[in-house]
């Protein structure tokens, strides 16, 4: 029997274009647009792997020798997951990537968010979800994986020969996130990202054929990890409901220990001060335009540019991050690509 458990709230499913997760051509999921009938009529079923009809995460209790119900986690649909990723700082698969890579981006990103929202949203046990993601990022490289977000991967993962680290980092980024919910120091904060937030540069540095570069690595580690401290601060009061806090302890005493629920002088100056620390991160952005070169170079210096204008608009609002979620309008990142692009 499935056993819906959890609603996500994701947004509605909008139109193609808001969709950055759109199945690879060939593969099994392919055909299955965002919000189209056929979507909303497929179903999970044991010996039929499918998408799911809406955007829950649902059980699937298979018994054991022992009498007691194992669960499964069966797949998200994929065109949910796209709709989760459509507020991000800065496009996924951009224009200014050669049109072959722009869905491998894609279909790697999509992963990201994926783990994510298991580690986030999940209201059933997360670390059995995450678990259960393990086995099939294992059956996506040695054999055939059952979620539509894997099958739309593996394509990607056999044509660039991808490693299998930086998937099982980002899902040991989400456990530790079930375990530790602040961190005492820079240093063990920077250990979290290596986690969570590197492993989706080296996976865009695999696509490109470049992980092979230490220094390239080294730069796109630095910039992965600034955007993720960029994250932070715009998410200061989400991470908070969700009993977690991601500015390091030893920061927040510099800083007086403000509170975090609530704008203050003590906390706009901390928040600056990680600001400064994200932005010297970002800065690495420029090392990756110059060494990887021409468009692909342009493209990947963008999501730094992203980042570094989600800074501005922080900035500009005061740090003020209670009133809304401060990020780059859309025109505004338009501005940053162009001027990518025209240097």
């Amino acid at each position: 029997m499935v056993v819906p458990v959890v609603r996500l709230d994701a947004e509605k499913i909008g139109e193609r274009r808001a969709s950055p997760c759109r199945p690879l051509a060939g593969s099994r999921a392919d055909g299955l647009e965002p919000g189209s009938e056929r979507v909303r009529r497929l179903f999970v079923h044991p010996e039929q792997p499918s998408v799911l009809p809406r955007p829950d995460l649902w059980l699937r209790h298979v018994g054991s020798s022992g009498g007691v119900a194992a669960v499964r986690i069966a797949p998200m649909e994929l065109a949910d997951v796209a709709a989760r990723a459509a507020g991000e700082n800065f496009p996924v698969g951009s224009i200014v990537f050669p049109r072959a890579l722009r869905p491998h981006i894609r279909a790697l990103y999509c992963y990201a968010r994926l783990v994510d929202e298991l580690g986030d949203a999940y209201e059933g046990d997360r670390l059995a979800a995450l678990d259960e993601l393990e086995r099939e990022v294992e059956a996506t490289f040695d054999g055939e994986p059952t979620w539509a977000v894997l099958r739309n991967v593996q394509p990607t993962v056999r044509e660039f020969d991808l490693p299998m680290e930086p998937f099982l980092r980002l899902i040991e980024a989400n456990r530790r996130d079930q375990r530790v919910h602040e961190y005492p120091t820079w240093d063990e904060l920077r250990d979290y990202c290596v986690h969570s937030a590197d492993p989706c540069g080296r996976m865009v540095l695999g696509v490109l054929r470049r992980l092979d570069d230490p220094e390239l690595v080294m730069a796109s580690d630095s910039v992965c990890t600034g955007l993720q401290l960029v994250n932070f601060l715009q998410d200061v009061p989400r991470d908070l409901e969700l009993g977690r806090i991601y500015l390091p302890a030893e920061d927040r005493l510099r800083f007086g220990d403000p509170a975090l629920d609530r704008p203050s002088t003590e906390l706009r100056a901390l928040l600056g001060f990680e600001g400064e620390r994200a932005a010297a991160l970002l800065a690495a952005g420029e090392t990756l335009r110059t060494r990887i070169g021409g468009r692909v170079g342009r493209a990947v210096a963008l999501f730094s540019r992203g980042g570094l204008a989600a800074l501005d608009v922080l900035e500009e609002a005061g740090w003020d991050v209670f009133t809304q979620r401060p990020r780059p309008s859309r025109a505004r990142l338009a501005r940053e690509a162009a001027l990518v692009l025209l240097t």
